[in-house]
């Protein structure tokens, strides 16, 4: 399945100066426009096929089966998923690759792209917004941003601003890729062992001791391999072949400058703007966003509830406890179909009084 391509005329501004011209999104749809629309906003290392990377929650076989519901996923810019990213022409540039000339994101541009390919399928109303990670960041910004466009909001491993935690583990993973002596040139495969040891890296923190002690027995001789290294091994190649040093670098910078706070009078005054119903869920081993994050933001969002989900697996229980993620959607919108159809029973049966 190819993604869908909106080439956007119009220039788009950028928080930090600069602009982005001719860009491409890249995104996919599934199901039939007139369903309830379910936008997906995607982490930063997966593309815009949700089918793909959340087969428990989307699909023919997940919780938002495209039967019933409209739904919406954009590669963000910057990405290598078929959205304009580093990788892409430049026209400024006669046709050659952006390779380190392409401007700086934050995650309020990666916002403005969804909400551009919102007006551009003329969608008035989105039915849920969700989004995990980085991606939760972005769909943060955006019901932010355009309040009045989302009835629901699920936020899942995801801050108000991003931790200098987190900041501290890109900017490692970022010297990872700078310590590659390839990473300076202008090449696609530029940086690709710096990226690999980066990848390494973020395998880390996006597990658990208690997920990488399963991986390893304890023989009483000392084995010639061990699952652990071979573990890290694989899958950091297999994340290198996926997607690029490029658009890693860029989009962790992006992602180090979020904050819903800025120039909003601060992120208490920014949170209380959600006009969405929303819920928040953490994960009870996540490192790299814990959940002393997610329960602020269910306090400071208005009428936000909080649910955690118990997962040795690390910030990665958002792609792995698919079943207790659809546990807890279920309640929440189940109680939300309910509400509302039990206030519009109230209107009809007890009209305002007049005057």
């Amino acid at each position: 399945m190819q993604p869908q391509l909106l080439h956007i005329s119009a220039t788009l501004p950028l928080e930090r100066g600069g602009q982005l011209s001719n860009a491409t999104l890249a995104y996919y749809t599934y199901g039939l426009p007139g369903n309830p629309v379910v936008w997906v906003c995607h982490p930063f290392h997966t593309s815009a096929n949700a089918a793909d990377w959340w087969p428990g929650l989307f699909g023919q076989h997940g919780y938002f089966n495209p039967d019933k519901y409209f739904i919406v996923c954009v590669n963000v810019p910057g990405s290598c998923f078929g959205s304009t990213g580093p990788l892409s022409e430049n026209p400024a540039q006669g046709g050659s690759a952006y390779f380190h000339e392409f401007p700086l994101l934050t995650i309020r541009d990666l916002a403005l792209a969804n909400e551009t390919l919102r007006r551009h399928l003329k969608i008035q109303k989105i039915h849920l917004l969700i989004g995990p990670a980085t991606g939760g960041q972005v769909a943060l910004e955006w019901a932010i941003e355009a309040p009045g466009a989302f009835a629901q909001l699920v936020l899942i491993s995801t801050n108000a601003r991003q931790s200098p935690w987190a900041i501290a583990i890109n900017e490692s993973r970022r010297m990872a890729i700078e310590a590659d002596i390839t990473w300076r040139k202008n090449h696609p495969q530029a940086g690709e062992a710096g990226l690999r040891a980066a990848e390494a890296l973020a395998l880390l923190y996006a597990g658990s001791s208690q997920a990488y002690g399963v991986l390893q027995d304890a023989p009483d001789a000392i084995p010639d391999a061990f699952r652990a290294a071979a573990f890290q091994q694989e899958q950091s190649l297999q994340r290198v072949r996926d997607f690029n040093a490029f658009s890693s670098y860029l989009l962790s910078k992006a992602a180090d400058t979020h904050d819903v706070g800025r120039n909003r009078g601060g992120i208490a005054a920014a949170l209380d703007e959600v006009q969405a119903k929303a819920m928040v869920i953490g994960i009870s081993s996540d490192q790299l966003f814990p959940c002393a994050e997610q329960r602020f933001l269910a306090e400071k969002i208005p009428g936000a509830i909080y649910r955690e989900v118990h997962s040795d697996a690390g910030h990665e229980g958002y792609l792995t406890e698919s079943s207790r993620l659809t546990h807890l959607l279920k309640i929440f919108l189940e109680a939300e179909s309910d509400s509302l159809s039990a206030e519009a029973t109230s209107h009809r049966r007890h009209p305002a009084d007049p005057g």
